[in-house]
């Protein structure tokens, strides 16, 4: 196993705990100190269902890191699975902004070193 399949895994974890954080919110969980901008503790059935396509998202991002890194199918060397990768940094990169640019402080110290952990991740399994 190579260093960016290590990578891959890391962030993999990292985005299926996301994944279950975002559930959490979906299905009416305190929580919101630490997503959307911290302004609800219980999301808005608006924000609930943000959460839900948030999963989605995170989903296909875990599925194309685990791809780019030749983990699952169709591994790493298909054209759309690396231009994909790379629209992952770019949407990791705004993401963690946003993050670091929340009112919730708590989103800040928790959700932006969690971004920019899984934002390095894919740029070293981008670059392969």
């Amino acid at each position: 196993m190579n260093v960016p399949q290590l990578f891959a895994i890391a962030a993999a974890v990292v985005i299926a705990s996301l994944m279950i954080f975002q559930l959490l919110l979906a299905l009416g969980l305190p929580l919101g100190a630490a997503a959307w901008g911290g302004q609800h503790r219980v999301l808005p059935t608006n924000l609930r269902l943000g959460s839900l396509a948030a999963i989605a998202i995170l989903g296909f991002c875990a599925w194309v890191i685990l791809a780019r890194a030749d983990l699952i199918a169709p591994g790493a060397d298909p054209l759309w699975v690396r231009v994909v990768a790379w629209i992952f940094v770019a949407y990791l990169a705004l993401n963690t902004l946003g993050n670091l640019a929340s009112k919730s402080r708590l989103e800040r110290n928790i959700m932006t070193p969690t971004a920019v952990f899984v934002l390095i991740a894919f740029v070293m399994v981008a670059l392969g």
